[in-house]
């Protein structure tokens, strides 16, 4: 009863009346409800004969919002705050299955009564109605809490019984509002304390209680209903299809275009597609320190996607002294004499005030950018939000936060205990920091709870260079914050699945981890959006996001929503999985259908010029997005079109469909010839739009040279031209804040290292073309393979280990720990967890170290092997990396021995390459030998161990060494902090553990008595190096003679071109 036919529709237009009914329905129903059942050892063994003994007997399990169940008092979950995995819940829902033998069988078990619980949480199912800024939860399927369960008992005798159905009142299910007074993913959760222990042992026969019907106590046990759609599929697939411009004429005999319904339809339960979301790893704070007036921060060192644990409850709490409680931390929606402990999560603290950077951190955007940036007018954030927005989240932003709570009870005492409280258990939060306000003491026994997806992790990376190391583990621990059932961007501001940032990352994530189900799970969701019409959308649930940006009647931009198609392909060449192909094709198909009708006039009618007649910016689209330059949209646009009839084009080679191979293949050739005509057609052979003012776009050439566009006899000239592109001044303002506040002695160094230079009359900060990055979330890939598989490695390698504004090293001096949104610093709008430009993860392993699937292979069946160095010593001395396959994992290093003492020769002395590699017993791989700088092929003595040696204990060996190496905190080692005595940034020494370079374990100690055969030596070749097929086996090889050299310098310093590369012939 606490649903209207009028909440459906509320926000889908401005109808504020309604808004505040739909506000005032969920908040009756804010408090998510328990679950339970109990049977008895009647109802196990009815017969007492032995033909009843219980074989096996499974509880099987769903519900939406989010469940977590038990049985007994005892947990069968993980504890995750996300079961059933996200979906569109109107076409399908995960459903678990419980192993609950042992309780039924063992012991006295026989003959007990036992309780299954289920705790419920809001989920993506029943949120907070909040408006929102651009993520539009309303548009998501939701209804009333509620959950499915059945026990499936099988007997020795071959018999089966299903017990405890839902839905069937003879079962004898309960429910009763639970101690979470409000539980929201993007918020956090009140947890009332008082409640929390009446409900002590609910879940136990101990507690049971029968149904009382004259019990009017808000947690009284009641008889549940059964949840009943009052709508169809269909007809919700219609009013959003006709929201999405996807249809083109209404249907009369459906009804409305407007939603009116109290309960959504649920979708088909399927088996759960990928692992659960569940805890993997534990943190311990790095600090504690006061901030005041019983305010605590707790720094734990790196940012995760978690919540807080509390081993030992928390303290009680105090009032500040002054009545006042600081900013994020008050709570006037509770009574007078309520009791709270607030806990404010953040990634980030402002530089300036040392509190927490609320505005980053903002769910749904929800903020009024902060303190120190006054963007958005006081206020914003609230009217936004609409009716529904948290009245007590008046911090000028939507908050990450957890409220522990002990109520008075009428005579004003408190009955219970804040010593109690553990955790939040339905959301997650992204944060490095924590606030706790206000107690006299910090808690103890304090750890933060990581979670992601729990797939198997089977792909690391280390070097010597500290700038790439960091660069890998902020990239790496944004991904791990961002894998909660889906592939998110970032796991506060939206928590959703974009199809652009899944396509740029997923090669560096399936570097990292087996991918095979998460992947094919993520390719359903795009599927279950399709429009009828054929059209993807841009994310994998449709939230009227970025539409503007596509092509039109439903469609997401092209790069984004080509991705399930991208993804189809990939999830092929890793893993071989020919089921997922033949499951697709038909909706692919019908994707490309939609394109081959509608691409050209679209592009049209969003003002493209069929010749780019007057095309010097960006136009409609996403493209490469935030990069330093303007975006070429047009290119990727048509790139992916062409991308799209690749991937078509081979999935039906796979399949055997000749017909479809050969139609994509002929779409992807005519596009490719349409962009290679254009691009070439000024004559300049810069590979970039036709008119001159449009040259500076990105994707430059570097796209269509890795995308093998550019024709054959002009790539030399091209990629020679490509090393004309310069970088610029930055004009943004938290870089301009910085430089005012810097003191003279740094700004003087700054000057001096090519970081700062004039931009008009005031020093700005630069952007890098060849000593840091300037591309976005497409070009970071397509620019560092470009240069390392054509020759120019030591140029890669010095973008990605450059410093400076667009830099790793520009990360981590401003205390990074996860990857930035944006390449320059961002305290009031991107996020400080967000792995969209990490495509350089992938990199720094296939080629930076050298392992990687091979273009050919299908199902990870087969490795490259391919290392490439660096000119000089002095950027790089070892590298190592291992890719896991389905066939094994795959490892090499490498390293570079005699090495002078004077580090002064490191550009100029002759050295010897040691590399080894290890293929894993069922593995296939070839080793592509590395060429001399001048491109001769290089001898290589090759040796071959005659037994595998102890490699685990060589493994865990090393890593414990890393670990020790860690805790010395020998990585990244100073920041910039702001002195409040001062007013004045200064560059502090603040030795820390990203960054640690660690040896390859392929070189450790113990694996100096291999026994090795006999020594080959294998002959390079001058035209294009030598590849080696490898057996199984660990192998040794030896390049002697390796000339090290001065790297190339860069005109006008930093930010200038590589005039020796697009002046010289020789390329």
């Amino acid at each position: 009863d606490s649903f209207e036919k009028t909440d459906s529709a509320a926000f889908w237009k401005n109808d504020d009346k309604a808004q505040e009914i739909a506000c005032s329905n969920w908040e009756r129903r804010s408090q998510p409800p328990l679950f339970r059942a109990k049977i008895s050892s009647y109802d196990l063994y009815k017969d007492g004969s032995d033909d009843d003994e219980i074989a096996t007997a499974l509880l099987v399990i769903s519900g939406l919002g989010s469940f977590r169940a038990s049985i007994d008092g005892e947990p069968l979950s993980s504890s995750g705050p996300l079961d059933p995995p996200f979906t569109d819940y109107a076409q399908r829902v995960s459903y678990r299955g419980f192993d609950i033998t042992n309780y039924f069988t063992k012991g006295d078990n026989k003959e007990n009564t036992h309780v299954i619980g289920v705790t419920m949480g809001s989920g993506w199912w029943d949120h907070r109605p909040i408006k929102g800024s651009f993520i539009r939860l309303f548009l998501l399927p939701r209804g009333a809490i509620t959950c499915i369960a059945q026990i499936y008992v099988t007997y020795k005798s071959g018999k089966t019984e299903v017990l405890l159905p839902t839905g069937n009142k003879a079962s004898g299910w309960q429910v009763a509002k639970g101690p979470i007074r409000e539980s929201s993913l993007f918020t956090g959760e009140y947890i009332d304390l008082k409640s929390m222990a009446s409900f002590d042992g609910w879940d136990t026969d101990r507690q049971w209680a029968t149904i009382s019907p004259n019990n009017e106590d808000q947690h009284s046990w009641v008889e549940p209903v059964a949840y009943e759609s009052d709508t169809t599929l269909r007809i919700w697939r219609y009013q959003l299809e006709f929201k999405a411009a996807a249809l083109s004429k209404p249907d009369d005999s459906i009804g409305p275009i407007q939603p009116k319904h109290k309960l959504a339809p649920i979708g088909k339960l399927i088996p759960i597609q990928a692992p659960p979301v569940m805890p993997t790893e534990r943190l311990y704070p790095d600090e504690i320190y006061s901030l005041g007036d019983g305010r605590w921060m707790i720094d734990f060192g790196k940012g995760i996607s978690g919540v807080l644990r509390f081993e030992s409850g928390l303290p009680d709490p105090i009032v500040p002294p002054n009545g006042k409680y600081p900013r994020a931390h008050n709570m006037a929606t509770l009574g007078p004499n309520d009791k709270f402990i607030t806990v404010v999560h953040g990634e980030s603290l402002e530089m300036t005030t040392g509190d927490i950077n609320l505005a980053v951190v903002a769910g749904m955007g929800l903020h009024d950018s902060g303190p120190q940036h006054k963007s958005r007018e006081a206020g914003w954030a609230e009217s936004k939000g609409g009716p529904c927005y948290p009245k007590d989240h008046d911090a000028g932003s939507l908050l990450q936060r957890d409220v522990y709570i002990l109520p008075a009870n009428e005579e004003g005492s408190n009955q219970g205990s804040f010593s109690d409280a553990r955790q939040s258990h339905f959301t997650t939060h992204s944060f490095r920091f924590a606030e706790i306000c206000c107690t006299t003491e910090p808690p103890t026994g304090i750890t933060a709870l990581a979670y992601r997806t729990a797939f198997a992790e089977w792909g690391n990376f280390a070097s010597s260079n500290v700038r790439l190391n960091g660069g890998y583990e902020l990239i790496k621990n944004a991904m791990n914050s961002n894998m909660l059932s889906v592939q998110s961007d970032c796991p506060h501001r939206e928590k959703i699945q974009y199809g652009g940032d899944i396509i740029a990352d997923s090669p560096a994530a399936m570097h990292w981890y087996d991918l095979s189900a998460f992947y094919r799970k993520a390719i359903f969701d795009w599927v279950d959006q399709q429009w009828d019409n054929g059209a993807y959308a841009g994310t994998s649930y449709w939230l009227n996001l970025n539409d503007y940006a596509g092509i039109g009647q439903g469609a997401g931009e092209t790069v984004w929503a080509t991705a399930p198609l991208v993804m189809t392909a990939r999830h092929m060449w890793h893993y071989g999985d020919l089921k997922l192909l033949n499951e697709t094709m038909r909706h692919h198909m019908e994707w490309m259908r939609f394109l081959l009708k509608n691409f050209d006039d679209g592009m049209k009618k969003k003002g493209y010029d069929e010749e780019l007649k007057g095309y010097v910016k960006e136009g409609s689209g996403l493209g490469d997005w935030l990069t330093f330059r303007g975006r070429d949209t047009w290119l990727t646009h048509q790139s992916f079109y062409m991308a799209a009839a690749r991937c078509i084009a081979y999935i039906s080679a796979k399949l055997g469909q000749s017909n479809e191979l050969s139609e994509m293949d002929d779409l992807a050739k005519s596009v490719e010839g349409r962009i290679a005509r254009i691009y070439l057609k000024n004559g300049k052979d810069y590979f970039t739009p036709p008119e001159a003012a449009g040259g500076n776009l990105s994707p430059g050439p570097e796209m269509s040279l890795f995308s093998r566009v550019v024709p054959g006899e002009k790539r030399c000239t091209v990629l020679r031209n490509y090393f004309r592109r310069e970088g610029h001044t930055w004009p943004g303002s938290d870089e301009k804040n910085f430089l005012n506040s810097i003191d003279d002695d740094y700004l003087k160094e700054m000057i001096t290292t090519g970081e700062v230079s004039k931009r008009g009359k005031d020093w700005s900060m630069g952007w890098s073309q060849w000593q840091g990055f300037n591309e976005g979330i497409l070009a970071v890939k397509y620019s560092l393979k470009t240069l390392s598989d054509n020759g120019f490695h030591n140029v890669a390698l010095n973008k990605a280990s450059g410093f400076g504004c667009g830099s790793f090293e520009y990360m981590l001096s401003h205390n990074a720990t996860t990857m930035w949104e944006s390449w320059w610093r961002s305290e009031d709008l991107y996020s400080h967890n967000h792995p969209m430009l990490g495509a350089s993860a992938e990199w720094m392993v296939s080629s930076v170290a050298g392992v990687g699937l091979h273009p050919k292979t299908t199902g990870g069946s087969t490795v490259l092997f391919w290392p490439r160095f660096p000119n000089s010593a002095n950027v790089l001395e070892f590298a190592g990396a291992t890719q896991g396959t389905r066939r094994g994992d795959f490892s090499i290093a490498w390293k570079f021995e005699d090495l002078p003492d004077n580090r002064d020769l490191y550009a100029s002395a002759s050295v010897t390459v040691h590399i080894r590699l290890f293929v894993p017993p069922d593995g296939k791989s070839v080793l592509r030998i590395p060429e001399y700088s001048n491109g001769e092929g290089v001898d290589a003595s090759m040796k071959y161990a005659t037994s595998v040696p102890n490699l685990d204990e060589a493994l865990m060996l090393s890593s414990e060494e890393c670990l020790s190496r860690r805790d010395a905190k020998m990585g990244f080692s100073y920041n910039f902090e702001f002195s409040n005595k001062t007013r004045l940034f200064s560059k502090v020494e603040r030795k820390k553990a990203i960054g640690t370079p660690c040896h390859s374990f392929l070189f450790h100690s113990t694996l100096d008595d291999t026994t090795w055969g006999e020594t080959k030596t294998v002959t390079g070749i001058s035209t294009n190096g030598i590849e080696v097929p490898l057996v199984a086996g660990l192998y040794d090889i030896l390049v002697s003679n390796w000339q090290l050299r001065p790297e190339v310098a860069t005109s006008n310093g930093r930010i200038g071109s590589i005039p020796d590369y697009f002046k010289s012939e020789d390329v």
